[in-house]
């Protein structure tokens, strides 16, 4: 499975119609959407799709055709999705009507076309689960861990400093925990 970390763009324009694809992780999803209706009031479509893993570690997906015939736009989308194996992320489409009418088949097309240009665009990062983990040090080891989790490029710390030790709680994959209790 794959994820992004942050934004990308891109355009195609197909017979006259123009497709703005913005491919975001899934926590700027609702951000993004309310922000693309303010920018783009002309256009005449801000067609989505999402997937995202739920806390039971299922993959969640939905899309919207946003006034496009059914299935002709949210659905190409959340193929294009799948097809890369992307979670916790969402694609939004801007359409601006060139005046060619696609067809049902000409707009999934061009639809799809657009996913997948903003998909191959983006650098893909493989989602590997963080699982939570603790670890209690006296304060004289205090710099030693800083060190190491550091060096394993683990950010998501959350420190409690009490009386005689400080408390480290961290989010990261198995194999940096198996790491960490080799060290210490």
């Amino acid at each position: 499975m794959n994820y992004i970390n942050k934004a990308f763009q891109t355009q195609i324009e197909v017979k006259k119609s123009k497709f703005i694809s913005f491919l975001v992780p899934i926590n700027e999803f609702k951000t993004f959407h309310s922000e693309l209706k303010a920018k783009h009031p002309k256009a005449n479509h801000i067609v989505w799709a999402y997937r995202e893993l739920n806390e039971f570690k299922q993959i969640v997906e939905n899309s919207s055709d946003d006034g496009e015939p059914k299935g002709g736009a949210g659905v190409p989308t959340l193929n294009a999705m799948r097809g890369a194996n992307l979670i916790n992320c969402a694609i939004l489409t801007v359409r601006y009507f060139g005046g060619i009418k696609l067809g049902v088949g000409g707009m999934a097309r061009a639809y799809s076309a657009s996913a997948n240009k903003v998909i191959n665009s983006a650098v893909l990062l493989e989602y590997q689960e963080l699982l939570p983990f603790v670890i209690e040090a006296f304060y004289n080891r205090q710099r030693q861990i800083e060190y190491i989790l550091k060096e394993l490029e683990i950010e998501n710390i959350k420190r409690d400093f009490l009386s005689d030790k400080v408390i480290y709680k961290i989010e990261t994959t198995q194999e940096k925990i198996d790491k960490i209790k080799d060290v210490l």
